[in-house]
């Protein structure tokens, strides 16, 4: 996980091939203004173990040659921050040639002949066997700042770093194979790259966007152009502010960057002596990839004996998990469930190899190193993830199953957690499982509920606000464990306070919009059939990048911890759309039993009998927060639910 940003200044942008509409001019455009140390900060968060930035520097020049200008650059030295730097942060760095940088409050103004791109890059290393601080840059000028990890396409060694063999392989190709590149991968990815031989400026979010990547179109108000993982803090207060006094609520500095490949070829400059910057969004170039995104499937509408044969194949009624023998159950769970379990299988152990850098630092570290955490709600999908992660990772390393909830031990997840780990201990009874209870009060968190409000931007909702909170809290792990063996019930069993030190944070985003797991999947099959469903299912998965993984990000990348998503494996896509709608979900069944049915045959395959039968819950409900934030912004539920506080935008100060 890594925190990247790109400040362009002095480039005058044609935007036309995007088809962008005209940004509306701002009244006061010096409200959206921000320091850059806001944005280093911001950064940080999600890169603890190195911040660095770089400058380059673009100039027109009459070539020696022929009588046309040409573009020159030029980097200006390398400013780098090593793990550990406390206080005044302009003592943490320092040039590759020794020089003291100067650090700028605010954004630099240049020249208009010139023009200036600021790269910073903050890391938080999984991958290595050095220590790697970015922008990642060699010998020719070519610069990279990239946020993700590659789990297939290209081949990475267990002792090296990702970015830097991404960078070897994008020096290597022409500009017109960078898309060719990009494509390959298969994993969550941003990057932001610097071509210095084509001088073009290639950004790029993954298909499903699962790393966050916020954008700011140039406007005639603001004519600079900034990508970032995160908003800084100051600018989200500034625009709310401006927002607030002038009676709109629409946050419209930063948005999400639209999944793909994008290019900004630099030309020589006009009359006036303006660099100008054409931007291009290009295609996937792998094919696989390009039906995933169409998100097609071949079967949705069942004849009547297909429903017969898959509800023969499928377990019916709930079993005893004491008087069944497994080996019956397993021989009676459809087909489709076993191949997705392997196909999950896969996705968790991608995603919990520990490479050479985990290894390395082991000795140094405490006795009891947790290096990946579950975000854990003990429901099905949280259940499915953990028994895998046991499956997958080295049993001599504790799993942290990490729990929020504003209601105590009264929250209908914090009951479902305790139900869940005790049927862990019974199916992986060596492991040490630790439930991580973290518990929360909504009305004594007011700055965190500010802060947390800077990072869902551009998301402005209330229920974005609830989610984020949760998110954020449950990936800090700031919580309480009960030894192993505890009785819930017992009213005098102990606990201790316990922090959470995993780096690697499962979730289990991506189930529900493939498993039709949410509600309205259940509404739209009632008035408009199997067809209705899948096109409801198919409108999910295409706009998830939008409505959750980026927020998601940055609420859990804000703790130094990288969130990963078993769900949404390119391989776990593939098999679960090839398969008939009807064998993923049946929803003429209740809840519980047909929503997420491939699923629940999966759970049942890990010996998952309780969790198996578990229906939807939000974590906004199931932890609670929703309900006490309605009491705090409404008054109360009933008041909230007549005003649609679920979807209503933060009309207010978050006082």
């Amino acid at each position: 996980m890594c925190g990247i940003a790109l400040i362009i200044c002095g480039i005058r942008f044609d935007l036309s091939s995007l088809l962008l509409n005209p940004t509306p001019p701002l009244p006061n455009s010096d409200q959206l203004a921000f320091a850059i140390d806001d944005l280093r900060k911001a950064l940080r968060r999600r890169g603890p173990d190195s911040l660095g930035s770089t400058k380059l520097l673009l100039h027109s020049a009459v070539s020696n040659r022929l009588p046309v200008r040409e573009i020159v650059s030029s980097i200006e030295g390398v400013v780098k921050e090593e793990a550990g730097c406390e206080g005044d942060e302009g003592k943490c760095f320092s040039l590759e040639n020794g020089r003291t940088p100067h650090l700028h409050t605010h954004f630099s103004t240049v020249p208009s002949s010139s023009a200036e791109l600021h790269f910073l890059g903050a890391t938080l290393q999984l991958r290595g066997v050095s220590p790697v601080i970015q922008p990642l840059i060699d010998s020719d000028k070519n610069i990279l700042v990239f946020n993700g990890e590659i789990f297939g396409g290209i081949d990475i060694g267990r002792d090296e770093n990702d970015g830097e063999v991404l960078l070897q392989l994008l020096v290597q190709c022409c500009s017109g194979s960078v898309p060719d590149v990009l494509s390959r991968i298969k994993g969550p990815w941003a990057i932001i790259y610097w071509q210095e031989s084509s001088k073009t400026l290639w950004f790029a979010r993954d298909a499903f966007g699962r790393r966050s990547l916020l954008v700011h179109w140039p406007t005639l108000e603001d004519s600079r152009f900034l990508l970032s993982s995160v908003a800084p803090f100051s600018s989200n207060e500034c625009s709310f502010d401006f927002e607030a006094e002038n009676g709109t609520t629409k946050l419209n500095f930063w948005e999400e960057l639209r999944c793909g490949i994008y290019s900004i070829s630099m030309n020589a400059p006009g009359l006036d002596g303006i660099l100008v910057g054409e931007v291009q969004k290009h295609e996937w170039t792998n094919g696989v990839l390009e039906e995933l995104i169409k998100w097609e499937r071949t079967y949705v509408e069942p004849k009547p004996e297909d429903l017969h044969i898959s509800h023969s194949k499928t377990l019916t009624g709930k079993r005893d998990m004491h008087s069944v023998n497994s080996g019956s159950i397993q021989a009676s769970i459809s087909v489709p469930a076993q191949a997705v379990l392997i196909a999950l299988r896969e996705s968790v152990r991608r995603r919990s190899s520990l490479h050479t850098i985990f290894q390395a630092g082991r000795h140094d570290m405490e006795k009891e190193f947790v290096p990946v955490a579950v975000l854990f709600s003990g429901g099905l999908d949280s259940m499915i993830i953990a028994a895998l992660l046991h499956e997958c990772l080295d049993p001599s390393y504790d799993i942290d199953l990490l729990n929020v909830s504003f209601d105590g031990r009264s929250a209908p997840d914090r009951i479902s957690a305790r139900t869940g780990v005790s049927e862990l201990r019974r199916i992986a009874p060596s492991r040490k499982w630790k439930l991580v209870e973290i518990d929360a009060e909504l009305s004594t968190l007011t700055f965190e509920t500010k802060h947390v409000m800077s990072l869902i931007n551009p998301a402005n909702t209330y229920m974005d606000l609830n989610i984020g909170i949760a998110l954020w809290l449950a990936a800090g792990g700031d919580g309480w464990v009960y030894e192993e063996n505890t009785n819930y019930n017992d009213e005098d069993c102990q606990c201790v306070k316990y922090k959470s030190k995993a780096r690697i944070l499962l979730v289990g985003s991506g189930a529900d919009e493939q498993c039709a797991g949410y509600g309205r999947h259940r509404t739209k099959y009632r008035s408009g059939g199997w067809r209705a469903l899948n096109d409801e299912m198919k409108l999910d998965m295409q706009r998830i990048w939008k409505r959750n993984l980026g927020r998601d990000d940055r609420c859990i990348a804000d703790n130094g911890k990288e969130a990963r998503f078993p769900f949404l494996d390119e391989d776990v896509i593939r098999i679960l759309l090839g398969f008939p709608l009807w064998e993923v979900a049946n929803l003429d069944q209740p809840s519980g039993i047909g929503d997420k049915k491939i699923l629940r045959g999966v759970a049942e395959l890990l010996g998952l009998y309780e969790a198996a039968s578990l229906p939807k819950r939000a974590i906004q409900f199931g932890s609670r927060i929703a309900r006490e934030s309605n009491r705090k912004n409404y008054g109360s539920n009933r008041a909230a639910n007549q005003a649609s506080a679920g979807s209503a935008v933060i009309h207010k100060r978050l006082d």
